[in-house]
């Protein structure tokens, strides 16, 4: 570790959260730092889940978002008439 250029970041973590990590670092002999950083990069190396566009606007807060508008915006065709045409 030493040898590499490196980043180093300072994070807070629930007290339980710190002793299993003490724990496991005990148990396998490794530096908390070591496992830390596996632990990221298996994280990081999984492939990001698909959701759907749904789900994504609604934690957004845009489901909902307007205000007075007919409560079948999104269904009825006649509110598309005229959509993504120049005027």
């Amino acid at each position: 570790m030493s040898d590499m250029v490196s980043d180093r970041i300072t994070i807070r973590i629930p007290e339980t959260l710190g002793q299993r990590l003490r724990s496991h670092s005990r148990m396998q002999g490794k530096p908390e730092s070591e496992l830390v950083r596996e632990a990221l990069e298996s994280y990081l190396a999984q492939p990001a889940e698909a959701r759907p566009a749904y789900e994504l606007a609604r934690e957004a807060g845009l489901i909902g978002c307007v205000r007075r508008a007919p409560r079948d915006l999104s269904t009825n065709p006649r509110h598309f008439a005229g959509f993504g045409k120049r005027k």
